[in-house]
């Protein structure tokens, strides 16, 4: 690991003016605070100080003093110069109180909480999520939904313009750290991909902001937009973060048994029933906006039913054909909108209480959920995910279980920033409605 020394040495021997404290708030969004170089050693020693009520699903205005803590391990120049040719570097930050304990409302701090539970079991959470964005033309005041290209699923140039905007991410997250594996176009015209190795839960969702933060800058800087709407378009595929993941003991895959049934231990049967049983709730925070049901439908590859599977795509959970340390679980209904810190914490936490309690998540379903009858389902016992986000807060506030993992903090807050987005999108009148009904009531 870093150490305070080098990072004070690379400060200097890189030049670097601004120093960004960066955090996310309960929605996910990435904020920062800026400091020079002559605040760093501060900042590392005893943190910087915020004011909080400002911030989405804070603190309230009477106890708004908050204190950002870099964490050293993330430490990273930035792999772009600002508008004046100047260097910068970023941390990522835990919140905590003035008191010197963790903010309850710092969603790294609930996921570190989770994963402190799995700990305790003997577990160590990894995972591997597969992040989609589109990027699209500059336009309409940057609300224009106009491809950047006309390619399909794994097509090259010419056909995708977008092979050296794909290739300059990946170098900037390189320089950050980033293991890649693979990037390509996606399905939809300007839909991409770009796969980080599989990690620990708490440094794979600080990359998650990471990439984000990223793919969208660099987009900027060559004069395109990216965005990881769930459902930019109508008719075209949706973007998903579907999210892989497996529990450790030690160096052994717990997820793994050669002499079981698809070589799946019966912890991992358990935690497969978890997901399943509170499939509904993690919903409610894995797929936040309202914009994120327009992609949980029928017929564009993307997870509706609450079932299992080996290598069947249109589950919620498959499994993919590796074994051994290679074991795990793909959870697909994630889309990257959503807060990946609150999302690793309630599919663990889900996961987990299947282990408990011993829950079977019955006979993998190898058919193809999206050509069965509502009675075909039925009788394989085959239910729907949350068809609305009302819906999937119904679904959370009756989870006892995900709504302790989240605490009462962050689950108030969202509950009561999604009621808010629900009455908003209710009470607005859309131009769907003014083209159906104008002329003939």
């Amino acid at each position: 690991m870093i150490s305070t020394e080098q990072i004070v040495s690379t400060v200097r021997e890189k030049k670097i003016e601004t120093i960004r404290l960066q955090f996310v708030d309960v929605q996910g969004i990435v904020k920062n605070i800026s400091i020079p170089p002559n605040q760093l050693g501060k900042a590392l020693k005893s943190g910087i100080s915020f004011d909080g009520s400002s911030i989405e699903g804070f603190a309230r205005i009477q106890e708004s003093d908050m204190v950002l803590r870099p964490d050293i391990s993330t430490f990273s120049p930035l792999p772009w110069e600002s508008k004046d040719g100047s260097s910068e570097a970023r941390f990522i930050c835990d919140i905590y109180t003035p008191g010197g304990k963790p903010f309850e409302g710092d969603p790294r701090y609930v996921l570190r909480r989770s994963l402190e539970k799995a700990n305790e079991l003997g577990y160590h959470m990894n995972v591997g999520p597969e992040l989609e964005f589109y990027l699209f033309e500059k336009q309409n005041g940057g609300t224009a939904t106009v491809p950047q290209d006309f390619g399909g699923y794994f097509d090259l140039g010419p056909i995708d313009l977008a092979e050296e905007i794909r290739r300059l991410i990946v170098k900037s997250l390189i320089e950050m750290g980033f293991t890649i594996e693979a990037s390509h176009h996606e399905v939809g015209k300007g839909q991409h991909e770009i796969d980080f190795i599989y990690d620990d839960a708490l440094k794979n969702a600080d990359k998650v902001i990471t990439f984000k933060h990223v793919t969208k800058t660099i987009a900027m800087k060559e004069g395109l937009r990216a965005t990881f709407m769930p459902k930019p378009i109508y008719g075209a595929a949706g973007s998903g973060m579907h999210t892989n993941v497996s529990l450790f003991r030690g160096n052994e895959n717990a997820f793994y048994d050669p002499q079981a049934p698809m070589a799946l231990s019966d912890l991992a049967r358990g935690f497969i029933g978890g997901l399943l049983e509170h499939a509904g709730a993690i919903t409610a925070v894995a797929n936040p906006l309202i914009n994120s049901y327009k992609r949980l439908v029928s017929g564009f590859e993307a997870p509706v039913y609450v079932s299992w599977s080996g290598p069947n795509r249109s589950s919620l959970i498959r499994i993919p054909a590796g074994r051994g340390n290679s074991t795990r679980i793909e959870f697909r209904s994630p889309d990257p909108s959503c807060n990946p810190y609150l999302t690793f914490a309630v599919v663990l936490a889900a996961g987990l209480d299947g282990i408990k309690r011993g829950l079977d998540p019955g006979q993998p379903v190898d058919l193809n959920v999206y050509d069965l009858t509502a009675e075909e389902r039925k009788a394989h016992g085959i239910g729907l995910l949350p068809a609305n986000l009302k819906e999937a807060l119904n679904c959370l506030e009756g989870d006892k279980v995900l709504r302790e993992a989240l605490g009462e903090h962050v689950y108030q807050n969202i509950m009561r920033l999604g009621d808010l987005e629900w009455g908003a999108y209710n009470a607005f009148v859309h131009q769907w409605e003014i083209e159906r009904y104008i002329n003939i009531i």
